[in-house]
């Protein structure tokens, strides 16, 4: 069982729906909204059709990519997790690597962090999150973006 600022989970009671928005121009599933306003319209969308958590990402992690700096991945998320956050009781998960833009979003209305280098990238990472009491997603991933398909094993 965990606890976000506004939801309980009972973890093994029910399957709980995660919405994904990529507000990147280059998303791993070819997906991804330009504007924060497209952004915003896709998460209450999702929420509309039944998604528990909306999960929030501005920089691709699919195979190749280029990473983006925090300031960019900031302008690029910022303004969706605090719309969403303000009309929505929906937790919102921010996805990134960097804790700078973990600490920013969780200011700005998120409750949980999805990390996908599973606190390798940013070592102040799982600082951040223990400070605001966030749930950590810890995903895997082998390598970086750049190298992950490299003789993948």
């Amino acid at each position: 069982m965990r606890a976000t600022r506004r939801v309980r989970f009972e973890w093994g009671t029910r399957t709980f729906l995660m919405g994904i928005v990529n507000v990147s121009p280059d998303s791993f599933a070819g997906d991804g909204e330009s504007s924060a306003e497209g952004a915003l319209e896709k998460a209450r969308r999702m929420v509309g059709e039944g998604a528990d958590i909306i999960d929030i990402g501005g920089e691709s992690t699919r195979p190749g990519s280029e990473p983006v700096s925090a300031d960019e991945e900031m302008r690029r998320v910022l303004p969706v997790v605090e719309a969403l956050a303000a009309s929505s009781d929906v937790p919102i998960s921010i996805d990134t690597q960097k804790a700078a833009v973990a600490a920013a979003a969780l200011e700005a209305g998120a409750q949980i962090i999805n990390d996908t280098s599973a606190l390798r990238t940013d070592p102040d990472m799982a600082a951040v999150a223990a400070r605001a009491d966030a749930a950590l997603v810890l995903m895997h991933m082998q390598g970086t973006p750049r190298t992950m398909q490299a003789d993948p094993a």
